[in-house]
């Protein structure tokens, strides 16, 4: 009993802050849950479990207040919700330390680059195969096809395999790399990170490793984490929300490399 409240206070915890910058949380929980007892693959199935009610409450409320990009998340998304499958199945296969190490160190990357001060680029007006000129909410980015579609599977593989929800590096990628404003980056990733680790859960559940009398209490508090800290983010000005998602992806990345070192 104590065991259970205290994951849930945790998870109610992680899931605010994390579902204000559009990640879900993923990065904490599995550390979290395997610290407290759970048995890893049982742990990733759990933390996929929450990431979906989590991101599915704060989607709702960036979509309230207009800031899901839906046919941006329906082009990106796929090959991430497809690779997540695969990598939830095929996680017993895998050692996850080295993963979780390599993840560690994009973490980092990706929570330094959001620190960097990036300039509104002009956008070209001539259009070229693989770059979607998208226009959003009196918004305008240029989405490189050729360059997200890759990275976005990858992220879903790595995501499935180890428990997480990817987005981590699907902000960066839709603000950095295709000026997406920061706010509609956090809205359209908590979609992107619902599918996703929707996909994951499932492909670990195939495994035989969801145990649903303790994951779905954990799940409940990731929802009402998730409702509160989307209604911050909309209280939150768009530079200082890029500060925190690069602070929180930094402690995420110390996370997950002391979990990875621990559990060798």
């Amino acid at each position: 009993m104590i065991r259970m409240v205290v994951v849930l206070l945790a998870v109610l915890l992680i899931a605010v802050p994390t579902a204000m910058t559009g990640r879900g949380g993923g990065n904490f929980y599995v550390p979290m849950l395997v610290a407290v007892g759970t048995p890893m693959h049982e742990a990733a199935t759990t933390g996929q479990l929450i990431l979906v009610f989590t991101s599915v409450t704060a989607m709702l409320v960036f979509h309230k207040y207009g800031h899901v990009d839906w046919k941006l998340a329906l082009i990106i998304e796929p090959p991430t919700t497809l690779m997540a499958l695969v990598g939830g199945y095929f996680s017993h296969c895998v050692s996850g330390t080295s993963l979780k190490l390599i993840l560690t160190g994009l973490l980092v990357l990706a929570g330094f680059c959001m620190l960097l001060k990036v300039s509104e680029r002009p956008l070209s007006p001539k259009k070229h195969v693989g770059f979607w000129h998208r226009e959003f909410a009196s918004n305008a980015y240029v989405v490189n096809l050729w360059l997200v579609i890759p990275i976005t599977a990858v992220v879903g593989l790595a995501a499935g395999a180890v428990g997480i929800s990817g987005g981590s590096f699907k902000v960066p990628l839709m603000v950095l790399a295709c000026g997406v404003p920061m706010r509609i980056a956090v809205g359209t990733s908590s979609a992107m990170v619902a599918a996703t680790a929707l996909m994951g859960f499932l492909g670990h559940t195939a495994g035989g490793d969801f145990n649903m009398g303790y994951a779905l209490p954990a799940a409940c508090a990731g929802a009402v984490g998730g409702l509160i800290g989307g209604k911050l983010a909309m209280k939150t000005k768009s530079r200082n929300l890029k500060k925190w998602f690069a602070y929180t992806t930094l402690v995420a990345a110390v996370f997950m490399g002391g979990n990875a070192l621990l559990t060798q």
